[in-house]
């Protein structure tokens, strides 16, 4: 039987006002172009297809929303690292994160999508601090686990654990071995039975809400 039987595509956004209305929870998902988040939603969902794919970077653009459950939403957001976008456009997707992290109140924790094989770069620290900044849960994904030895991915994911301890927990995760995918949705279930995120504490002057502001280049 299907993890998430009724999952389905509920919309897309290109600006806050096309969010989708704040009812229930929800748990997004990032990271680098060609870390393996298309394939990654697929799998966890059990939909083929769910969430595109491509052998192109940078296909996911807006911040799409996906019906796990009643109540209960996935949010894939723009993959940051390889697209080649205008910087307009790069410039376009940092305000657009930055706004959903700052004001989304409905987002129970963040899944970060990293290839093992090149973890933990500048921008999942940055998706990270956003997060973190607000008291939710984050979650990384070393995929693509299965292009390297275990002699090699078991210290990556040792390291990582280390390095990032007080801030996420982390995995091995492939979409072709499907190692991992049942930690992934145990973690995914977890955030969504957490307490709804609280506001954030630190406003600047005009009502803006304080953190660090994702910068836009590589994002796409």
């Amino acid at each position: 039987m299907s993890a998430f039987p009724n999952v389905r595509f509920i919309k897309s956004a290109n600006a806050p006002d096309q969010f989708v209305p704040e009812t229930g929870g929800e748990v997004a998902i990032a990271g680098r172009s060609n870390s393996g988040k298309s394939s990654a939603i697929n799998l966890i969902t059990q939909r083929h297809g769910l969430a595109r794919t491509s052998k192109a970077p940078g296909q996911t653009q807006l911040v799409n929303f996906f019906e796990l459950e009643a109540n209960r939403r996935l949010v894939d957001l723009p993959g940051y690292g390889f697209a080649k976008v205008p910087r307009a456009m790069q410039d376009h997707w940092g305000r657009l994160l930055t706004q959903y992290f700052a004001e989304r109140q409905s987002l129970k924790g963040l899944f970060i999508v990293m290839d093992v094989r090149r973890p933990l770069g500048e921008k999942d620290i940055q998706m990270m601090e956003l997060v973190a900044g607000r008291g939710l849960p984050v979650h990384l994904m070393l995929t693509k686990c299965d292009k390297v030895s275990r002699n090699e991915a078991l210290p990556t994911l040792r390291r990582i654990q280390a390095e990032t301890a007080d801030r996420a927990t982390a995995q091995l995760f492939s979409a072709l071995s499907k190692e991992g995918v049942d930690e992934a949705r145990k973690v995914l279930r977890a955030m969504y039975a957490a307490p709804a995120a609280r506001e954030a504490e630190k406003k600047m002057p005009g009502g803006d809400t304080a953190g660090p502001v994702i910068d836009g280049r590589g994002i796409g």
